[in-house]
């Protein structure tokens, strides 16, 4: 999915696509791209939207990356997640990720081991520590009387790292032509009592939506790029 705009990453998305901002002498999708061949991928299908022409020409057929690509064109912004309902060139299980992640996830493991699990779909996690920068004050049920205090608290978090496996028939829930959200998606399946299963990651994984994020990725990948670029890939 490489068709948003990235508007939390401005400056640095004015001129170029989220997915094609660089990693050392490469773009994010770029090595998304040669990870996913890497882990035994041979053919990928790019939603593109927003600045699509930047990314066809960087990414091309995808034969420099061993890969067979193809694209889906968005007539209008669908989301994180609306542009899988129109796709037919799609395997019974396939891997679905947002084109900018920067993680050392084994990508043919997750689709591996969803298989496997006979799930509808599997979402990648991730734990994350998130404090709060802020002393936030704790209410009485149904009342303005402060019943406690903490200071600058941290929250131990369960997040989605926006790789995830999916059953073909997962398609059947996403409407046509329409905006729909990861959280839309989400919110059908558990309603409808489905499989839907977690696989918890201990590796790295960087979330690049705010500049400082994406300024410790930069710094993170220059110290050790074959952290995320095995040898070969």
């Amino acid at each position: 999915m490489v068709g948003g705009k990235g508007t939390r990453l401005r400056p640095f998305t004015h001129i170029l696509p989220k997915p094609l901002v660089p990693v050392g002498e490469t773009s994010i999708l770029e090595l998304v791209l040669r990870q996913l061949r890497f882990y035994g991928f041979e053919h990928a299908i790019l939603s593109v939207g927003h600045k699509a022409e930047l990314i066809m020409a960087v990414v091309g057929d995808g034969s420099r990356f061993g890969l067979k690509i193809s694209y889906h064109h968005e007539p209008m912004p669908q989301g994180t997640i609306g542009a899988l309902s129109a796709m037919k060139d799609l395997d019974d299980n396939f891997l679905v990720m947002n084109g900018d992640i920067c993680t050392n996830l084994d990508f043919g493991a997750l689709l591996t081991a969803h298989v496997a699990s006979g799930a509808v779909a599997t979402i990648s996690t991730y734990r994350r520590l998130e404090k709060i920068e802020l002393g936030v004050l704790h209410l009485a049920p149904d009342s303005d009387r402060i019943v406690g205090f903490q200071e600058k608290p941290v929250h131990d978090l369960l997040v989605s790292m926006g790789v995830n496996a999916f059953q073909r028939s997962v398609c059947d829930l996403i409407p046509r032509d329409t905006y729909f959200g990861f959280d839309d998606l989400m919110a059908k399946l558990l309603s409808s009592g489905v499989d839907v299963r977690s696989r918890l990651f201990d590796g790295t994984w960087h979330d690049i939506g705010r500049p400082d994020d994406y300024q410790r990725m930069l710094e993170d990948f220059e110290a050790r790029p074959s952290h995320y670029l095995p040898i070969g890939a």
